[in-house]
């Protein structure tokens, strides 16, 4: 490969870096063009990118971002393909979900910030994305609120029924 693809290669793959907040290193070793096909279309359906990439150009590429990507750099070895998403976990709900997909391995992943080793598939998939979390805190918002108004109109239903019984008896 020439110089100058390789710049190009190093480039698209920093677009990629900036355009998606997260991305998993996968071991796609021994994937034949139907496995690939099959895999690429699942990832396709989760809004995933795969890009599988020579590990020297990438580790480029990572140099290049503004993040310190060095505790990747000992992953990247082997076959090596990367998804870049938008949410966090859904390649680990993938990955968790589809045992048979021709992934060998997650070989690490940096998700929300943080950097994940190959052992933390569960981690990662247990990952709440930022739509997760609104609606969990306002549930949490909303739960006092229902239980009072809950409260209020059955006390009333409850006082209604006192006063009805009452005025009967009179």
């Amino acid at each position: 490969m020439r110089k100058e693809d390789k710049n190009v290669v190093i480039a698209n793959l920093g677009e990629l870096l900036q355009k998606y907040p997260h991305f998993y290193l996968v071991d796609t070793e021994g994937l034949n063009a139907e496995q690939t096909t099959a895999l690429r279309r699942l990832c396709f359906k989760q809004k995933i990118k795969m890009v599988t990439v020579k590990n020297t150009l990438f580790q480029k590429a990572l140099d290049a971002a503004e993040v310190d990507f060095t505790p990747l750099y000992d992953s990247l070895k082997g076959t090596t393909s990367v998804l870049f998403t938008e949410v966090a976990n859904v390649p680990g709900k993938m990955l968790q979900k589809n045992p048979k997909s021709g992934i060998k391995a997650l070989k690490a992943a940096y998700a929300e910030g943080g950097f994940y080793g190959g052992d933390q598939l569960a981690d990662l998939a247990s990952l709440k994305s930022k739509e997760e979390l609104v609606a969990d805190v306002v549930a949490l918002l909303q739960s006092p609120i229902k239980n009072v108004m809950s409260a209020l109109q059955s006390g009333g239903n409850n006082i209604h029924g006192v006063l009805k019984t009452l005025s009967e008896r009179s």
